[in-house]
């Protein structure tokens, strides 16, 4: 009895960490305004080695529309403001000093709608991750249940358990895609 309580959690924890990463993929979605989330990709060539760009300077919010670099080093200026331009990002940034300023333009109408469908695919990804969950702890409870470690109805009971844990799981992956769609489309 211990392992289906094992099981329970491992199973939620595992659901949660899709429903995590979903956010994390949509906190580097563009919408209209700026966010230090837009940068965490960006990989500045430093020293000889790729390091992410939070690691050479501050990044910071200053206005809705403008994003913000302190490099830490002089040197590092053009590669920090390299590095931005070939992200892909559609960012234009200036060196001003040892500030980097990269003015967030707003989007279009059809870049706004090519964002809803990645936005759409990064929560089926996760609605799939979620399922995979359920269907790795259905077959323990089968598992459980051909071994003689629970019985019929206590199978019955916790795979009814599982299913309703991820339809809430799945819920949840919904409403946080409706809410990133009407941020996006968001003028």
């Amino acid at each position: 009895m211990a392992d289906i309580a094992a099981l329970k959690t491992e199973t939620k924890r595992r659901m949660e960490g899709a429903v995590e990463a979903l956010h994390k993929e949509f906190g580097g979605l563009r919408t209209g305004r700026a966010s230090t989330s837009l940068l965490e990709s960006v990989t500045v060539e430093a020293y000889g080695q790729a390091m992410p760009l939070n690691q050479v300077g501050t990044v910071g919010v200053p206005e809705p529309r403008m994003l913000t670099v302190q490099v830490w080093d002089k040197g590092m200026v053009k590669a920090v403001e390299k590095s931005i331009m070939d992200a892909g990002l559609g960012l234009n940034p200036q060196a001003d000093g040892q500030l980097v300023r990269i003015p967030v333009p707003p989007l279009n109408e059809e870049r706004r709608k090519e964002l809803v469908k990645v936005a759409g695919k990064y929560s089926e990804e996760a609605r799939v991750a979620v399922r995979n969950v359920r269907r790795h702890a259905m077959d323990e409870l089968k598992k459980a249940e051909k071994d003689g470690g629970i019985s019929e109805d206590e199978h019955r009971q916790y795979s009814d358990e599982v299913q309703k844990l991820t339809d809430g799981f799945v819920k949840q992956i919904d409403e946080t895609l409706s809410h990133k769609e009407a941020e996006i489309m968001q003028v």
